[in-house]
């Protein structure tokens, strides 16, 4: 029989579990991750046009994705393009990128792959006899460790030439140049944390899950059971 076990400390994980996921997959998604030198933003017949003068505004860089400013000359309006600049993996600017994407998806697969799961454990907590509490955390632990990797070599690819396009003739491997980090970087670092903590914290879910009172609620005939 299911026995619908709820307690703040699981569900406080499976919350964890399904943020830091899509903390993470955004992130990579994202092309804030290099925001470039500022440059100007449109032409002088643009401004003229309007009586104002340029603005400069920065185009961002991501690992396979860019944004960038156009100006429509007629209706004397800007518009922000975002998309990928590379079509193909192998057109990612930068072998090092390359390899970030690589330890990025893999480990964002697996923390997706932990977050559906953790829906499902307030109905199951083992499979074959093994804590699905302590498999996912076991899993968030080895997602962490692909996207620690992931983020070591993202700044070697600085030097590339399309960061140089950006960034300016300084930039190169570890050397921002005249770029600055954007969100998406921070974002990816700070739901590694979380991944870690995430991992650490699914022990104490196992032990929510599987007290004694838990069991005594059990042995009552209880099919759903809440506790602090």
């Amino acid at each position: 029989m299911c026995h619908v076990i709820v307690t703040c400390r699981s569900m406080l994980w499976t919350l964890l579990s399904i943020v830091v996921a899509f903390a993470e997959l955004i992130a990579f998604m994202s092309a804030d991750w290099l925001i470039g030198k500022a440059k100007p933003s449109s032409s002088e017949d643009v401004d003229n046009r309007t009586g104002g003068s340029q603005e400069p505004y920065h185009p961002t860089l991501g690992i396979y994705g860019r944004c960038t400013r156009i100006s429509h000359m007629q209706f004397s309006r800007r518009d922000t393009l975002c998309g990928p600049y590379a079509e193909n993996f192998n057109e990612i600017a930068s072998g090092f990128w390359q390899a970030t994407a690589i330890f990025l998806a893999v480990g964002i697969m697996i923390l997706c792959a932990v977050a559906f799961v953790s829906v499902f454990t307030m109905c199951v907590q083992s499979i074959m006899k093994k804590s699905i509490f302590n498999v996912c955390g076991l899993l968030q632990g080895i997602a962490g460790l692909f996207l620690i990797l992931g983020l070591i070599i993202y700044p070697a690819g600085w030097g590339c030439q399309k960061a140089i396009s950006y960034c300016g003739p300084y930039a190169s491997a570890y050397k921002l140049g005249d770029c600055s980090v954007g969100w998406a970087f921070y974002t990816a670092i700070g739901g590694t944390i979380l991944t870690f903590i995430c991992a650490v914290f699914s022990a104490q879910a196992e032990i929510a899950t599987s007290s004694d009172k838990v069991q005594e609620e059990i042995e009552e005939g209880k099919n759903l059971i809440c506790l602090l």
